[in-house]
């Protein structure tokens, strides 16, 4: 059973950047793709970034593209979300997801394509 633990999330004002971590605790387990979302309160998750980890190919969201990077570290068996220029309709829950057999909704896989999800990390931006 693969488990992701979220890190990296607080507060920070427009314009800041932060990275949020997601170490996984069976990274050797077969992973087709890993994701990041975001939930903020009334609203739908939303894909922000995605990775398919066999050739390391990324893609993001539109509300994402110039200001974040995905990225992945498999010594450490840790995925990141690098994130610039934040404003504060970034706020939101941030989590990280895996799949470990076909990653369906190709580029960017929606939160019903992922089986394994972890806890969530807040990030608050103030204007």
């Amino acid at each position: 059973h693969v488990q992701l633990v979220e890190s990296g999330g607080g507060s920070v004002q427009t314009g800041g950047s932060m990275r949020l971590s997601c170490a996984s605790s069976r990274y050797t387990y077969k992973r087709n793709c890993m994701g990041w979302f975001r939930q903020a309160p009334g609203k739908d998750r939303e894909g922000v970034a995605a990775v398919y980890t066999g050739g390391g190919r990324t893609y993001l969201a539109d509300s994402a593209k110039g200001r974040f990077t995905i990225s992945q570290d498999n010594a450490k068996s840790t995925l990141y979300l690098n994130m610039n220029d934040l404003n504060p309709e970034d706020t939101a829950m941030y989590y990280c997801a895996a799949e470990d057999s076909f990653c369906a909704g190709y580029p960017l896989p929606g939160p019903r394509d992922y089986n394994h999800w972890g806890q969530g990390t807040q990030v608050t931006v103030s204007s």
